[in-house]
């Protein structure tokens, strides 16, 4: 399929799932479940549209590569076992590495905890030209650290901000980080990956049972599942305070993993489409330069 055609459909696939102003943003209004038009014996179809997806991904990288001057953030939140690393791993496959690097971040270390709350992450932006993917991100200030208050203590804040308001002060950072990002050519494009209770009680059944799966599992997967609804409430929040048009969430379907990985993939192409870019256009003495190359090496070949 042609790169224009696979844009086309890109578009029409990830855009209903784009949140670009969170004022009526519900979550239960959208279901983990949806699978957009497809039903499950479409699932051959949506891993060639995958596989599709991602050589246009290939060939739009190589042209941001190129360019040089846009990068892409791509940020990844979910529940345990929402499926962000095998999204991540499987719309990421076909990229350059040279232009492609991802951050996991885990809980903060020593030296992350003395200093703001958004250095760690800030550390790890890509530079123009490449596509950086955060798994987990500084988002995680205003779900685990919201869910979890006394893990404040750790973060040696004084007593004077460490206040009701800091969750709101801390959607207001957030904002204004992203705003200022985008304003020096970062784009960036965030993705929930929304799975139900019901099939993360399945995927953490499957993990203790497959002996091969055994190693993604551990107890505190399970305690924190008992926090569901206290999760549900913050991702509500984050989502309602921090989508713009220039940082839009997408809330992606995370029951079915095939499909995850199509509305992550669109989402990709459709922002990598939007700008304008393109290979470097070559001036008279760039094309004097390499006709004189070129006769230098045919004459190399002929002697």
């Amino acid at each position: 399929m042609k790169l224009e055609k696979i844009v086309e459909h890109a578009c029409r696939f990830s855009r209903p799932y784009a949140i670009t102003s969170g004022d009526k943003f519900r979550l239960r209004d959208h279901n983990p479940g949806d699978t957009g038009p497809w039903t499950a014996k479409d699932k051959p179809t949506a891993k060639k549209a995958l596989r599709e997806g991602v050589e246009a991904l290939a060939a739009l990288q190589d042209r941001l590569y190129a360019h040089d001057r846009w990068g892409i953030l791509l940020i990844f939140q979910a529940m345990d076992a929402a499926g962000k690393d095998g999204a991540i791993k499987h719309v990421m496959s076909g990229l350059n590495p040279q232009g492609c690097q991802v951050a996991s971040f885990k809980a903060p270390s020593a030296e992350e905890l003395d200093h703001d709350f958004l250095w760690r992450c800030q550390r790890h932006l890509p530079e123009r030209g490449r596509i950086g993917v955060f798994n987990r991100s500084y988002y995680e200030e205003v779900l685990v650290v919201k869910v979890h208050p006394h893990l404040l203590d750790k973060q040696k804040l004084p007593p004077e901000y460490k206040t009701k308001h800091i969750w709101s002060q801390r959607y207001e950072d957030i904002c204004a980080h992203e705003q200022y990002l985008s304003r020096n050519g970062l784009v960036i494009r965030k993705f929930f990956l929304n799975v139900s209770r019901e099939e993360q009680k399945k995927r953490f059944l499957e993990r203790i049972n497959d002996p091969a799966k055994n190693w993604k599992f551990s107890s505190a997967d399970a305690s924190e599942r008992g926090h569901w609804d206290a999760y549900m409430k913050a991702y509500e929040e984050m989502i309602r305070k921090t989508s713009s048009p220039e940082a839009p969430w997408y809330v992606v379907p995370a029951d079915h993993k095939w499909f995850t990985r199509i509305i992550v993939a669109a989402a990709v192409i459709d922002t990598l489409s939007s700008l304008d870019i393109h290979y470097p256009k070559m001036n008279d003495a760039k094309r004097r330069e390499l006709a004189e190359a070129k006769a230098a090496l045919l004459a190399e070949a002929a002697s």
